[in-house]
């Protein structure tokens, strides 16, 4: 059995649970290989070997990372472990996306991957179970059973909420500077609203206002080492 049905194993459609001790292990190292996959596949993207040697095909990939992390049930223990590995992936994709040519082909393939991180974090904000049909969160419904046998879902920390803003924040900055690529001509104004960029996480921005996230200051920015937890 690999990660994806062990994990699908772990949410019957009749009742959510969290993941076991062994497949959250399972499942860890199953997306550390992932990772290093497409950590690979991403350092030799120019090389003819490279089996990600373009923005779409490195955003399919990690696509496929996105999609197993969202599965994730948000009931603890396994809620910790759906944040902390989107926190990778967002740092991951990030860093990443700048690596390829800000053409015009890539900008759109990115905005969209964008988009779609930004909804996934708006879910994992909420607590929600994802839909991966409809490709939308949901919201978690305990029993009041459950709930006098301790079944809970932890909200994000303020530590984590502030390094995901932390982390986003650094991204829209790589990615003005990313655009600055864009050809000689091209109207900036015009790039980030026909892009979207203007609009980039706002459902999580706006989300983590709700939960009362403090300012982070550009000094703090430059400051925060990212791999603490």
């Amino acid at each position: 059995m690999n990660a994806t049905e062990d994990l699908s194993s772990a949410s019957p459609p009749t009742k959510l649970r969290p993941l076991s001790p062994k497949q959250e292990r399972r499942l860890v190292v199953f997306l550390d290989n992932e990772f290093l996959e497409l950590t690979r596949g991403y350092k030799k993207r120019s090389s003819p070997t490279s089996h990600l040697p373009t923005l779409d095909a490195y955003l399919q990939a990690a696509q496929r990372i996105l999609g197993l992390i969202l599965q994730v049930p948000p009931i603890d223990p396994s809620t910790s472990l759906r944040i902390q590995l989107l926190l990778r992936l967002t740092n991951e994709v990030l860093t990443c996306i700048p690596g390829y040519p800000s053409n015009s082909e890539n900008l759109p393939i990115a905005m969209d991957w964008l988009d779609d991180l930004d909804q996934s974090w708006a879910a994992v904000l909420q607590a929600q179970v994802w839909n991966p049909s409809e490709g939308i969160g949901e919201d978690l419904i305990v029993d009041a059973g459950d709930v006098v046998r301790g079944v809970k879902s932890t909200p994000m920390s303020q530590t984590e909420r502030t390094r995901l803003k932390s982390l986003l924040l650094g991204g829209v900055a790589t990615l003005e500077e990313w655009l600055e690529g864009k050809p000689i001509g091209v109207n900036r104004q015009a790039v980030d609203e026909e892009d979207g960029l203007n609009d980039i996480f706002s459902n999580t921005l706006e989300e983590l206002g709700h939960l009362g996230l403090v300012a982070v200051e550009p000094e703090e920015l430059c400051s925060m080492d990212l791999d603490d937890d």
